[in-house]
């Protein structure tokens, strides 16, 4: 067994403490930003965390109505260029708290007038020193190069911040999380089966929207860092204005279809794929009965999830597939190759 796949089993442990822990935290965090109201919050971070902060853009948006900005760090670290940071709130998300671009953007912004906010599983990172305030991800020392729990870990965060800037996210439905991604992880054996079908599989594309957007871009960048599948993701709306001349019979394509406000969009999608004969696998739950009818393969979720919270649960079965398909293919997802877990970057 892998370190990844036994690291993707502990998240309902590691999400409970990383909500438990941080309780008190984000109450202090919430008090402080009651009184200094960001006009903006801009998250900065890199691979599987760039991921988490996309997801957060969506969250923060849609539950707090703050435009959210994802930074490009080189527009400091190569141009040089000096932000004008008042009245925003700068978010670095880090898994390891060293990637040395993220922490230089971080340590900018807060010389230029911003409030900052780290979030990190390593509470002794530089990332956590640099930061005025932190969030702990307490999912512990994460092992595998392919980050599973620190994501999903990240991406709670990004809730208590949103409750923390008094968005509409109430911590009792939070509370149902870690149980959520329980039931989630009982599809292990029938997505092991699944992947043994993809055992060849070269090439794929991962179609998401809205809040599971982000797992579009965290499945197929699974993919592509653990079993070297060249993975697109697109969101369905994109997908359709050019993109989808790519897909040809039997070309694999993995939705994110949860029956929420998004399903009409990624509905149209699978539907055109269906009728371009693509290899459509849905990921999905109770709630939606329509998917049935169009998709190839459906993976379902045991129980319905409600919108707001989809992303977590919905992340779970596509980090099992990629660790699965990886094992089918007879490779090592703990240590891709030229991959090591800390990236430094500039």
């Amino acid at each position: 067994m892998s370190r990844m796949l036994d690291e993707i089993r502990q998240q309902p442990e590691a999400l409970a403490r990383t909500l438990s822990s941080g309780l008190r935290r984000v109450e202090r965090l919430r008090r402080l930003l009651e009184k200094r109201r960001p006009r903006l919050v801009v998250l900065v971070a890199r691979g599987t965390s760039d991921n988490a902060a996309l997801f957060g853009r969506y969250l923060l948006e849609i539950t707090t109505g703050i435009p959210v900005s994802l930074a490009a760090p080189s527009i400091v670290t190569l141009y040089r260029t000096r932000m004008d940071y008042r009245d925003a709130l700068v978010v670095a998300l880090s898994q390891s708290g060293e990637s040395t671009d993220t922490n230089l953007v971080l340590e900018r912004a807060r010389q230029q007038g911003a409030l900052t906010l780290g979030i990190t599983n390593e509470s002794t990172s530089a990332l956590a020193r640099i930061a005025e305030h932190v969030l702990l991800v307490n999912a512990r020392r994460e092992k595998s190069v392919a980050a599973t729990k620190t994501y999903t870990g990240q991406m709670l965060t990004m809730y208590l911040l949103a409750y923390a800037l008094g968005g509409r996210v109430r911590i009792a439905d939070l509370e149902r999380v870690p149980g959520a991604v329980e039931e989630a992880l009982a599809l292990e054996g029938e997505i092991d089966a699944l992947s043994s079908r993809y055992r060849y599989m070269r090439h794929a594309v991962v179609v998401g929207r809205g809040l599971n957007y982000s797992n579009a871009f965290e499945f197929a960048l699974k993919l592509m860092e653990t079993s070297y599948v060249v993975a697109e993701r697109f969101s369905s709306a994109d997908f359709l204005h050019g993109p989808i001349a790519l897909v040809e019979p039997s070309f694999p394509v993995f939705a994110f279809a949860p029956p929420d406000r998004t399903w009409p969009s990624i509905g149209e999608t699978i539907t055109k794929l269906k009728s371009l004969r693509a290899e459509i696998i849905a990921l999905t739950d109770p709630g939606n009965r329509e998917v049935a009818g169009c998709a190839t393969k459906i993976i379902r979720l045991p129980k319905r999830v409600a919108e707001l919270l989809t992303p977590i649960p919905y992340a779970v079965p596509a980090q099992i597939f990629a660790a699965c398909l990886a094992a089918q293919k007879g490779l090592d997802p703990d240590h891709p190759r030229t991959l090591s877990k800390v990236t430094l970057t500039l």
